[in-house]
């Protein structure tokens, strides 16, 4: 079976769902008129995220359709997106984005935090918000109150399926597909000095245009281990981040089993499930307006922003 991801691109009247083959764009609606199975006409009409609300039954039509989309390729019949990646937009906008922190022992270290004991711990988790999200060669804008502007590559789950109390071993048949998130954050303002909460992760974390995600959404199903997978994070064509998905503390089975003991995991929603180590705060490095991130995961692809100052 081939490759394909589930993508969306901006179209002169509007963002559009489109198939993702061999790294190029290929628009839905065009496809389906030149022979793809028929598919519900909400996904039409309301894109990816209206295919993660139906999960089940997209599914099991994009397995379906995925070898004829590359019959389809192969002949011709149906051709790419004019300008390519550069019409990517966001996959889509989730309303939730939980985030691990402090999954891997070796960034927990570079950043001198203390875990206690795996056996004697849980899952810390927080939220990022829908206004954090941008796509594929998108800004992040740089707000003039930090200078100590970071990176974070991460694996993200995509929910596919309600579930609440689900078990560890149950966990990843909640997972719709997988895709990249870069966990941008302002070190200097997640500090607080003026309470005795030494803390503020939404200061520090929930900036607009804080969440890249993308650059388009791998089904579950081609990522069949998502403990042993590679990820790599390059500033301005520098290597920063390369690690494994092997290592996180919590993996991503125990993170969804973990969450949906708190509240009631919905479609859509987004697991960023931590960073290894390499961020800018454990170098002593941070970005400035004008660079450049290149975030990229094995069997997902390659998620790129450039750095700006907010224009206040």
């Amino acid at each position: 079976m081939s490759w394909i991801a589930l993508a969306t691109y901006r179209r002169a009247d509007r963002l559009a769902p489109a198939l993702v083959i061999d790294n190029r764009l290929y628009d839905l609606e065009a496809a389906l008129a030149a022979g793809l199975p028929s598919a519900s006409p909400d996904w039409l009409s309301g894109g990816v995220e209206a295919m993660l609300r139906d999960w089940a039954t997209a599914q099991a039509w994009l397995r379906n359709a995925t070898p004829v989309a590359a019959s389809l390729v192969a002949s011709g019949a149906i051709r790419p997106v004019e300008g390519g990646a550069s019409a990517v937009a966001a996959p889509y906008v989730p309303n939730r984005i939980f985030c691990a922190a402090s999954n891997y022992a070796s960034h927990a270290n570079e950043m001198g935090t203390v875990l206690a004991a795996k056996s004697q711990s849980k899952p810390y988790m927080f939220l990022k918000l829908s206004n954090t999200v941008i796509g594929d060669g998108e800004t992040i804008q740089m707000p003039p109150e930090t200078s100590k502007l970071d990176w974070e590559v991460e694996l993200a789950a995509v929910i596919g399926k309600r579930c609440r109390r689900v078990s560890v071993e149950d966990a990843l048949d909640a997972v719709a597909c997988y895709t990249i998130v870069n966990d941008i954050s302002a070190r200097d303002l997640n500090i607080r000095g003026d309470y005795p909460f030494k803390h503020d992760w939404f200061q520090g974390k929930c900036h607009d245009t804080f969440a890249p995600i993308g650059p388009w959404l791998v089904p579950a199903w081609q990522i069949p281990d998502p403990q042993a997978v590679n990820m790599r994070l390059d500033v301005n064509g520098e290597p920063m981040q390369q690690d494994s998905t092997a290592n996180m503390i919590w993996t991503v089975r125990e993170q969804i089993a973990y969450l949906s003991t708190i509240v009631t995991l919905e479609p859509g929603d987004v697991i960023a499930t931590g960073t290894p180590t390499g961020v800018g705060m454990g170098r002593g490095v941070y970005l400035n307006a004008g660079d450049k991130l290149v975030a990229s995961i094995e069997g997902i692809g390659r998620l790129s922003n450039q750095v700006q100052a907010e224009r206040v």
